[in-house]
C-alpha cells in the first residue's frame, strides 16, 4: 500500500517494519548506543504508533559485533554472525527500555531461543501482540548465519503482512553513487526492485530485495539523522528514495 496519509485523516498504513542499523544508535559515538539517539528514535516511533500504526521494528548489531566484519578478520563465520545476532538483541533490549520508559508497551522476540530475556518468535503471537497495540522488536535475525538483518527485516515484514517496510539510514535516499565521495551523485525519488538489484545499487542485499520484490513489499529507504522524517514519510511525503514495483 503506497497511499498517502492526509494530514487528519485515518493513517493509509495500518502496519509497518523499521529496520535500523545497528550503527545509527551510536550517534557521535564509536561504539554502542548514544541514550540522546535511541531516546529520540523512541519518541518517534511511538508518535508514528499514536497515529494509529502497528509498528515492528527490526535493529542491526553492527554497533557492537558485525558478523561479516568478524569473519574478516579470521573468525569463523558461523561463530562471527551468531555473536552478530546476540548483539542484535542486546540493541532490542535497549530500545525496548526506551520505548517503556516513554510508556509504550513493547514485546522483544528473538529468532534464537533466549527465554530469560525476551519471546521466542512465533508469527502468529506477534501479530496478535501488534493487534493489541504493542511494538514488537523482532531480534537475532533470521535466526541463521549468512543472512543479514536486512533479510531478517524484509523477512519479518511479509511474515506480519507489513504494508510497508521503511530502511533508516544516514543518507537521504539511495544515489547512483557514494555521495560523500562524489558531489555530483545523483539521488535516485523511486527505483524498481530489479533496477535495485541489476544496477547493484547496495539498498539492501540482494535477498531482501528479492524477498520485497516477489511480496510486492515497497521498501522506502531515508534520513533517520533529521527528527520528524519518519512522520513526513507516514503523512505522504515523499522523503528518500521509494523502491516498489
Amino acid at each position: 500500500m503506497t497511499a498517502s496519509i492526509a494530514t487528519g485523516t485515518r493513517p493509509a498504513f495500518r502496519r509497518i517494519l523499521l529496520k535500523l542499523s545497528g550503527e545509527a544508535l551510536m550517534g557521535r559515538l564509536d561504539y554502542g548506543i548514544d541514550p540522546e539517539v535511541i531516546g529520540r528514535l523512541a519518541r518517534e516511533i511511538i508518535e508514528v504508533q499514536q497515529a494509529g500504526i502497528e509498528v515492528g521494528l527490526v535493529i542491526g548489531g553492527g554497533n557492537i559485533f558485525r558478523g561479516a566484519g568478524l569473519a574478516a578478520g579470521g573468525m569463523d563465520r558461523v561463530t562471527g554472525d551468531h555473536m552478530g545476532m546476540l548483539a542484535t538483541v542486546m540493541n532490542a533490549l535497549a530500545m525496548q527500555d526506551a520505548l517503556e520508559k516513554l510508556g509504550s508497551k513493547v514485546r522483544v522476540m528473538s529468532a534464537l531461543k533466549i527465554n530469560e530475556v525476551c519471546e521466542d518468535f512465533i508469527r502468529r503471537r506477534a501479530i496478535r501482540h501488534l493487534e493489541k497495540g504493542r511494538i514488537v522488536i523482532f531480534a537475532a535475525g533470521t535466526g541463521n548465519p549468512f543472512f543479514t538483518t536486512d533479510s531478517a527485516a524484509a523477512l519479518r515484514a511479509v511474515e506480519i503482512g507489513a504494508d510497508l517496510l521503511l530502511k533508516a539510514t544516514k543518507v537521504d535516499g539511495v544515489y547512483d553513487r557514494d555521495p560523500k565521495k562524489h558531489a555530483d551523485a545523483v539521488r535516485y525519488d523511486r527505483l524498481g526492485y530489479d533496477e535495485v538489484i541489476s544496477r547493484n545499487l547496495q539498498v539492501m542485499d540482494t535477498a531482501a530485495i528479492a524477498l520485497c520484490r516477489d511480496h510486492d513489499l515497497p521498501l522506502r529507504i531515508y534520513d533517520m539523522t533529521r527528527a520528524g522524517n519518519l512522520m513526513r514519510i507516514l503523512h505522504g511525503e515523499a522523503v528518500g528514495t521509494l523502491v516498489a514495483r
